[in-house]
């Protein structure tokens, strides 16, 4: 039977799932509910892939790291699969632990530009309708705070990022009129002055 296969990329990161549709539950045939391995591809740098069981947890680490890294906290990770340390706040080392025996671990270093490409390749595979995997089963095992910090950055940003928009908009326009704008008294008196001016010479 052949499989499926979806593709989320950003810039220079893709993440393909492989598949099938459950027909159990009618799914159509370009659906994925039954994901047999997958693939993060990063420009440059070495093929990461697993199974199912591990794109749960490879998503958890980089959700987690991310909500470290913007709350300014020491940003580490570290589980049984994957352990994720930053070199300082522009570098971060990923170390992916092989399943298989006498396997060494693959070490990968990222920017943030690489790292924020890889979040939104999980952010639109959480948003796809065609893939049976749901943000809710990623955070089953998170904890409470950090599930807390990443709903309320969230929310904090939609709701102060729109007004402060609008507000800086107002200025700069407000700036430009005022820049621009020549009132009418200020042209009457300067008409004025001038008359005075040709009638003292005359």
């Amino acid at each position: 039977m052949i499989q499926n296969s979806l593709i989320f990329n950003q810039s220079s990161v893709s993440l393909e799932i492989i598949g099938l549709p459950d027909y159990s539950n009618n799914e159509n045939n370009d659906q994925i509910s039954i994901i047999s391995n997958w693939k993060l591809t990063i420009i440059n740098k070495p093929l990461i892939e697993g199974k199912i069981e591990h794109l749960g947890p490879i998503m958890e680490a980089f959700y987690i790291y991310s909500n470290l890294l913007i709350n300014n906290e020491s940003p580490s990770y570290e589980s049984k699969l994957i352990d994720i340390h930053s070199d300082n706040l522009h570098f971060h080392n990923l170390v992916l632990k092989s399943s298989k025996p006498h396997s060494k671990p693959l070490i990968i270093k990222i920017g943030n530009s690489l790292l924020s490409d890889i979040v939104n390749c999980f952010d639109q595979l959480n948003e796809s309708s065609k893939v049976g995997i749901k943000k809710s089963d990623i955070f089953i095992n998170t904890p409470k705070k950090i599930k807390f910090s990443l709903k309320t950055n969230y929310q904090l940003s939609n709701f102060f990022l729109p007004p402060l928009i609008s507000i800086c908009s107002l200025i700069l326009f407000s700036s430009t009129l005022l820049y621009f704008y020549d009132p009418v008294e200020y042209k009457e008196n300067k008409e004025l002055i001038n008359s005075k001016s040709i009638f003292n010479n005359q």
